[in-house]
């Protein structure tokens, strides 16, 4: 159905106001393939309660559906068959944005449901005034291949400075706890420019070149025969993993002198007891609308080899991970461990744990509220004395030396809006954040105000973390949505920076962007890796 004025639930519903029916005017219904393509569900099968409700979350996880009711009806006459009805409520797909400013010019055009398709296209265009160069940056992803739920994304961009970045991913990961096998194929071939310090913490840009290949493939064995959610959401996980780098341009050796940024070839191997449920819920990070929150745990080992330099050194890692709903709220915890071995003694060692809390939700008046809770912490011990093998505060942590497919994006523990040359190999990040969900609407537009602490310390065997100093944020803003559209929300902030090295102090930032959710954990053992460490 068009995306306005119609309802899952209310087959009567039509659009009464002339926005509504131009808004669906304009719009593209995705088509039935597109949807099909989602179902675990077959025709001439039998009816399987767990996968409807597993299809129904399939379906509302692609950004281009706002809400889907799946409902079966008996046949007169036909006491062996029902009828299954799909309804499917799309979102407004196509997303404009742009900025001007006095050095640059720039121009994104998102479509989250292509022709109906389900595709992704995006395209973002900058332009330098100073000197008219131009850059530019297109993906095209498509979601789900013939209901094979491989995924394929083709990405290709170029900077102002004409570095360059290219990359195909095809991946068909464990995207349901009903799905026996997994596995992917990634190429990549970069050309970037990073700063890097000399011995003297002399900062100069150096360039790095580089090919990748990351294959994996997985297989998850079902444990218990029995017929409840957790006996058939509870698997067995073998997982391998190859993942080659081959360097073309290096930095300099003054800038490198371990020649950390080489040519590397990582074998791993993982094994691993994985539990996965979902539990319907609202108000998270939407307004009203239904959003899947995983439960269930991971027990799982990781072991390889890394060839690197002339040496081989084994890697040995561990994860334990349990998030479910108590009667004060959801939790969940992840611990992860990893180290390699060099001659024996351990090396690039890490230590990890993550939490996620929010409250029960909380009602006064018309409006509801949650407060979510996030700690981090990071221990490294034995790291090697590179800038790649060092860890960030910073909103995005830059290139710290990790290859493959799933490794570039935000640093999920750092402070938004914060960037320094501040390093270490232990922190600790703590974010809080109070949301409220408000009756306010402005014409079909959520405006919900949210208050946000972010704090963290950074530090080094040197300096270890009761003696760092301590870096914040205090932002307060609204979380925008639309029920329509399929970004989930977008964000104006006004933050507060006591202290960013580099920049200053008593800092205030203003942000536009779209906003992701806290970071719930999904307990999906898919492909070994090394922990992270960013």
């Amino acid at each position: 159905m068009d995306p306005f004025g119609y309802s899952v639930t209310d087959t009567t519903k039509r659009p009464k106001n002339w926005a509504e029916k131009a808004g669906n005017r304009f719009h593209i219904k995705s088509s039935q393939l597109a949807i099909k393509n989602i179902l675990l569900i077959k025709r001439n099968r039998p009816l399987d309660t767990l996968l409807v409700r597993e299809s129904e979350r399939l379906v509302r996880s692609q950004r281009f559906v706002s809400t889907v009711l799946i409902d079966a009806e008996p046949i007169p006459g036909s006491p062996d068959s029902v009828d299954v009805y799909v309804r499917v409520l799309d979102s407004w797909s196509l997303i404009p944005r742009g900025s001007l400013s006095s050095t640059r010019t720039t121009i994104e055009l998102d479509e989250r449901n292509f022709l109906g398709s389900g595709h992704q296209f995006e395209n973002k265009f900058t332009n330098r005034i100073e000197d008219g160069k131009n850059a530019y940056r297109m993906k095209y992803t498509v979601p789900n291949i013939l209901n094979t739920f491989v995924r394929t994304t083709a990405l290709y961009q170029i900077d102002l400075d004409g570095y360059y970045g290219k990359s195909l991913n095809i991946e068909r990961p464990f995207y349901s706890p009903y799905a026996k096998w997994a596995g992917g194929v990634y190429i990549d071939q970069q050309f970037r420019r990073d700063s890097l310090p000399d011995k003297n913490m002399a900062y100069a840009s150096q360039n790095l070149k580089y090919y990748s290949q990351d294959y994996w493939g997985g297989h998850a064995i079902r444990i218990f025969n029995g017929n409840t959610e957790d006996e058939r959401t509870t698997n067995l996980i073998l997982s391998a993993r190859a993942l080659h780098v081959q360097f073309r341009e290096s930095p300099a050796a003054a800038y490198d002198s371990i020649n950390f940024f080489s040519g590397e070839k990582l074998y791993l191997a993982g094994i691993g007891i994985s539990s996965r449920q979902f539990v319907e819920d609202k108000y998270l990070f939407n307004y009203g609308i239904v959003e899947d929150v995983p439960v269930g745990k991971i027990y799982g080992i990781t072991g390889g080899y890394q060839f690197k330099n002339g040496s081989k050194r084994p890697y040995v890692g561990a994860r334990a991970s349990y998030g479910n709903y108590f009667k004060f709220g959801y939790l969940s915890t992840n611990f992860e461990y990893g180290t390699f071995f060099n001659e024996g003694k351990a090396e690039q060692t890490a230590f990890s744990f993550q939490a996620t809390y929010f409250t029960n939700l909380l009602e006064s008046g018309k409006w509801k509220f949650r407060q979510f809770i996030k700690p981090q912490l990071i221990l490294g011990t034995n790291r090697l004395n590179s800038i790649g093998d060092r860890l960030t505060i910073n909103e995005s942590s830059g290139f710290q030396g990790n290859y493959g497919a799933g490794f570039q994006g935000s640093n999920s523990a750092g402070i938004q809006g914060f960037n320094s040359a501040v390093y270490g190999t232990k922190k600790l990040v703590l974010a809080l954040q109070t949301q409220a969900y408000s009756p306010w609407n402005l014409w079909g537009f959520r405006l919900n105000p949210y208050l946000n602490y972010t704090a963290a310390m950074i530090g080094d065997d040197r300096v270890g973390l009761s003696k760092s100093k301590v870096y914040s944020s205090l932002g307060i803003g609204l979380i925008i949505s639309n029920d329509y559209l399929v970004f989930s929300s977008f964000q104006l902030s006004l933050a507060y920076y006591p202290t960013i090295p580099g920049e200053g102090t008593n800092l205030t930032k203003t942000n536009t962007f779209e906003t992701e959710d806290f970071g719930l954990q999904d307990f999906e053992f898919g492909k070994p890796r090394t922990i992270i460490y960013k």
